[in-house]
């Protein structure tokens, strides 16, 4: 990993400077050499007084944190942390702004000249790093803990920057009010995700799971970055989506259960079954939720879905008699199984529903009977 220090001025610095009119992208500077608002960065967020606090700093010749600049290729860089402190020195320049100076306001171009050079000559202190993808991500890591405000998929879109990336977002946006994904997923996935691209992560976690030779996310990101489509995956996210739609229509009461549901999951065990009834899973789906609310044993509510198709008890994570309770109801019984009336041990007993769950059985004492690992098995059977 090379990392090297440099000092630059804000004159180098603006050199070149271009932002466009509208959007998120494109904003380049150092003489077109660097990438101020790279795909994985955030939108600007300073606001007049935080912007006016960098340009007082710079004019009063006060040191601004330590700058990082990640190299791409043929010293090209993208800025990796920074990001509001340097838009703020282009806005400035760009006279986007102005700054209060002895109870005036004063522009880029108004400054007395002692003053503008003073801002041209400012020299910004700037690590900027060139390595393997992995030794990126260590360093860009260390960076965010000391720090910096990105997410673990922010991270790998810096270290796997490229056209793939960039056609990615055009669908998994960087924000919920441009995220097309979430926008047609809206109410079964979470608009947590939507932002700082964890709904990109999510999207790639899905699609992985059909290559058994792709490990990781990264692994997939380092093989598609020179791709200039992401609609394979696009495909796919919007065919789980639209299986989730058809199969459990929204109830928009239950938004906050539906979001934790892994329908990717989902899909790949059920998505091909054509005999799936929605309106009877629906139904059913009612009946657990109102056993859920009487005090039947389910405590992972979110797994009522998975259920109705599989019948698998453990996505309900059902409640079950303490071990008091149980030995209470084994002393009450004197030791013996309440359907065989044999002696046994505790340890050689179950703890049984004398009316189901399924049925309404609350898992509660009065509803409670220990039985032999026999027994057991014949009424599971019957």
């Amino acid at each position: 990993m090379k990392i090297d220090y440099k000092e630059i001025t804000i004159a180098e610095l603006i050199k070149g400077y271009k932002s466009p009119a509208s959007g998120d992208e494109g904003v380049i500077g150092y003489d077109g050499d660097l990438d101020i608002r790279p795909p994985f960065q955030r939108e600007f967020v300073y606001d007049a007084p935080r912007q006016e606090a960098v340009i007082r700093s710079v004019l009063a010749k006060f040191p601004l944190n330590i700058m990082y600049w990640a190299c791409i290729d043929n010293n090209r860089f993208e800025l990796l942390d920074g990001q509001q402190r340097t838009l703020s020195i282009c806005r400035f320049w760009d006279c986007k702004f102005t700054i209060k100076i002895d109870g005036k306001r004063y522009q880029y171009d108004s400054l007395p000249k002692d003053k503008q050079q003073i801002f041209d000559n400012y020299k910004l202190t700037v690590y900027q790093c060139d390595g393997t993808d992995t030794e990126k991500m260590e360093w860009f890591s260390i960076v965010n803990i000391a720090g910096m405000e990105l997410s673990k998929q922010e991270l790998r879109n810096a270290i796997y920057s490229g056209p793939w990336v960039n056609a990615a977002k055009r669908y998994f946006g960087h924000k919920a009010s441009t995220n097309a994904a979430y926008r047609l997923g809206q109410n079964y996935v979470s608009m947590k995700n939507a932002d700082r691209q964890a709904l990109l992560e999510l999207a790639i976690k899905w699609i992985i799971h059909q290559d058994e030779e792709v490990k990781d996310i990264d692994e997939y990101m380092a093989q598609h970055r020179t791709a200039t489509s992401a609609d394979d995956m696009w495909e796919y996210y919007k065919k789980v989506i639209s299986w989730a739609k058809n199969t459990f229509p929204n109830n928009k009461s239950r938004n906050k259960l539906l979001e934790k549901v892994d329908w990717n999951e989902l899909y790949l065990e059920h998505g091909n079954h054509e005999d799936l009834d929605p309106n009877k899973l629906e139904e059913e789906i009612k009946r657990l939720i109102q056993l859920k609310e009487s005090g039947v044993a389910i405590q992972k509510l979110a797994g009522v879905y998975p259920y109705v198709l599989d019948g698998n008890e453990q996505h309900l994570n059902l409640r079950t008699f303490t071990p008091a309770v149980k030995q209470a109801k084994y002393e009450e019984q004197k030791g013996k199984c309440n359907l065989c009336l044999r002696k046994k041990k505790l340890g050689e007993m179950h703890a049984d529903h004398i009316t189901p769950w399924k049925e309404g059985g609350l898992t509660i004492p009065d509803n409670l009977q220990m039985v032999c690992a026999k027994c057991n098995l014949k009424k599971g059977a019957s």
